[in-house]
């Protein structure tokens, strides 16, 4: 019998053996990383481990601070529990914050990136917080389209969204600095979403 093929370690990985005083002596921590597109779940399994040990909620929030420099690959803070911040220097890809459980996302440009202007640059891609529950994000930039669908508690700001943001929202507070696509709020039963609105042109969407 042909046994499983083996998976690569992961940046995961690193962080759950770097967090070993957290896991011993429940130390607060701030770890620092480079992060780059082939890195997908970041974040997930140590929040995994975390829920282990301690439960969903049982840490405070940044109780564990992680900095990635660089581009995440998809599903960037998925599930992530109360307790862990990651704060991304750079962008993000797809599914950020996916099932979000009380954690804490920040995707911002660096510094040197002179030329991005917030609220024209996408700074996360699509399908951004779907099926959050809980937590909190902070995006200094545009997401795809379908952002916030099916979030039932979390809360984000944003500088803009693509289409259908919103979509089946049942709780949470999404704020919007800027535009958004058509077909915003679809479906939307709960929650509070609020966008400014500066050029009079959110009703036609």
């Amino acid at each position: 019998m042909q046994g499983r093929n083996e998976v690569p370690d992961t940046l995961d990985a690193q962080m759950i053996r770097d967090a070993q005083p957290l896991f011993t002596h429940r130390e607060k921590m701030q770890l620092q990383y480079s992060v780059r597109n082939t890195h997908r779940a970041v974040g997930t399994r140590l929040s995994a481990e975390i829920t282990r040990r301690f439960g969903m909620s049982a840490l405070a929030d940044g109780h564990v601070h992680i900095r990635l420099r660089g581009s995440a690959g998809q599903s960037l803070g998925a599930f992530l529990c109360k307790g862990i911040t990651l704060e991304v220097f750079g962008d993000a890809n797809d599914y950020v914050g996916k099932g979000l459980s009380g954690g804490r996302l920040i995707v911002y440009p660096p510094k040197a990136a002179t030329k991005i202007i917030p609220d024209e640059s996408i700074i996360v891609g699509n399908t951004v917080l779907y099926g959050a529950i809980s937590g909190e994000c902070y995006f200094s930039g545009v997401a795809g389209e379908r952002f916030a669908v099916r979030n039932s508690g979390a809360i984000a700001v944003v500088e803009g969204t693509g289409d259908h943001g919103c979509e089946y929202m049942t709780g949470g507070i999404v704020v919007v600095l800027g535009k958004t696509g058509r077909n915003f709020a679809a479906g939307m039963s709960g929650g509070i979403a609020y966008v400014l609105d500066e050029d009079d042109s959110f009703t036609k969407r």
